[in-house]
């Protein structure tokens, strides 16, 4: 349960007056809910999800419990996986395309 009435339309304006790519976005309307109180209990779990232009999710981030701020963790997690994501598309669809990382095995 949100906290109050004003959470969703804070999600919907932050997410409407963001740029970015769609986890950009997603994540400021995350970050707009929890500015207007999230939900009524604590918050201690978020979790990104985006497909695009394959049939799996190019994007699956989740942070199962936090004690502060889950969508902070979360925009981390973004913010690390970001520079690497077209890397491990490349590597679902082609992995001899893909970079190594210095992965074992992988040369």
């Amino acid at each position: 349960m949100l906290a109050d009435k004003t959470v969703i339309n804070a999600m919907i304006e932050r997410f409407e007056k963001s740029s970015g790519t769609l986890a950009d976005r997603l994540l400021a309307a995350l970050e707009a809910a929890l500015e207007k109180g999230g939900e009524a209990g604590p918050v201690h779990s978020a979790a990104l999800k985006v497909v695009d232009t394959v049939a799996w999710p190019v994007i699956d981030l989740r942070v199962d419990w936090a004690d502060e701020n889950p969508i902070a963790a979360l925009h981390s997690l973004w913010l690390a996986y970001k520079p690497q994501m077209q890397d491990y598309l490349i590597r679902a669809l082609d992995p001899r395309e893909a970079p190594s990382y210095g992965v074992p095995g992988d040369e």
